[in-house]
């Protein structure tokens, strides 16, 4: 499409952050008096607003802020119950793993999943959907891995799937059967991951984009990781990985030798871990929520992370258990506040970076011709605004595939 060619709709008078730059301090990609055209859900036109096509429809923006559509990189959203009795147990002094080696933690959450239907899990997290998409999200990822079985993974896919019929926002599903150890195969970790790979695997492959684990001395080991991984690749299905959250077992390392989307939490991260990822191209993802839920005080090696040039994405970890919580804008100021990210890596973090930890980066991400056109238009004066508040909502309206 040429720039003259007639679009379908037209935001005018709009100051845009297109996301386009490194996002590793080269400066805001900013447009003063720009617009963005679309055509067929699809971005046409993105520039000076005097270059502009015509188009059907104009909107005018009034002066506001549009970025792209955010993106909320790894959640979890589908499960049943919640864990506050937990969070009153930590506030007593009670450890993570001390509550998961009680019965409590993911199998505390397995069990209420697994008593809850489909239709049961879907209206149960709508009400965490709505509250990311009122704040812009357009992106969502969303795991299973508190069904740990096959009927109750399979129903924790459907119903992560259906989420995205109910409500205008993109949903991908990642299979995280490898997420704890379940009752039936109780101090049977590797034929669990057998089960996994053997049964669960093959049946779940079609609702699945990505396949995670969770590589931790309370999860599982990087050897039955590795094992998981190769299945996943057979499968045709890319991998990522909960790892360094709580101890250093090499698994973002792993996650890279494999070509991983991502490694995720990170706080105990190496170099050779970070070499690993930045030679992989794998994304890390930061999860600020998990580490004041749980009020950790190791942080990320964001500095070594920066020098290397990994792509580092922000996300909610919306889950019952460590990070119940529900605004990726709070998960930026965390991000800045708690680990020292700027303003535009907050921004690239729940844009362009999170696309890249999903393997979306080519659909998503960023304003550009040729991406879906998705965008979150703010009532703010400066980007920072986003990151700097803190309960404050701004979000003046978001586009979905150009509606």
């Amino acid at each position: 499409m040429t720039m003259r060619e007639r679009c379908e709709r037209l935001w005018t008078d709009a100051r845009l952050w297109t996301g386009l730059g490194t996002g590793l301090g080269t400066g805001l990609d900013l447009i003063e008096r720009g617009a963005i055209g679309m055509r067929g859900g699809v971005i046409a036109y993105v520039g000076p607003m005097a270059e502009a096509p015509d188009a059907e429809q104009v909107i005018d923006c009034a002066g506001r802020w549009i970025t792209p559509g955010l993106i909320d990189c790894h959640t979890h959203l589908v499960h049943g119950g919640d864990r506050a009795a937990e969070f009153e147990m930590r506030l007593a002094g009670a450890s993570y793993e001390e509550i998961a080696r009680a019965g409590g933690g993911i199998v505390s959450t397995m069990r209420a999943t697994r008593a809850a239907s489909e239709e049961e899990l879907v209206a149960a997290a709508l009400p965490r959907l709505d509250a990311l998409i009122a704040e812009g999200v357009t992106t969502v990822e969303v795991k299973s891995g508190y069904g740990l079985d096959l009927e109750n993974e399979v129903k924790m896919l459907r119903a992560a799937r259906r989420l995205g019929g109910e409500r205008p926002v993109s949903v991908a599903t990642s299979f995280l059967g490898a997420h704890a150890l379940p009752p039936e195969f109780a101090g049977d970790a590797d034929g669990y991951i057998d089960h996994l790979i053997g049964e669960v695997l093959p049946r779940v492959a079609s609702l699945a984009d990505a396949v995670d684990g969770f590589c931790e001395g309370i999860g599982f080991s990087p050897a039955q990781i590795e094992r998981l991984f190769v299945a996943a690749k057979r499968s045709g299905l890319p991998v990522k990985l909960h790892a360094e959250q709580l101890s250093n077992l090499h698994g973002a390392a792993l996650a890279a030798r494999f070509g991983a989307l991502s490694a995720d939490h990170l706080e105990h991260l190496d170099e050779a871990g970070v070499a690993a990822m930045a030679g992989a191209g794998t994304a890390a993802v930061l999860l600020p929520g998990a580490f004041y839920f749980m009020r950790d005080t190791k942080v990320p090696p964001i500095e070594a992370l920066r020098r290397a040039g990994v792509p580092m994405a922000l996300a909610t970890d919306c889950n019952p258990g460590t990070s119940p919580l529900t605004s990726l804008l709070l998960a930026m100021n965390m991000g800045a506040t708690l680990f020292g990210l700027t303003v535009e890596e907050c921004l690239a973090g729940v844009t362009r970076h999170a696309a890249r930890a999903l393997g979306l980066q080519d659909r998503v991400g960023t304003l550009e011709a040729g991406k879906r056109c998705d965008l979150a238009i703010w009532d703010i004066e400066r980007p920072a605004q986003l990151v700097y508040r803190m309960g404050l909502n701004p979000l003046h309206a978001r586009v979905w595939r150009g509606s």
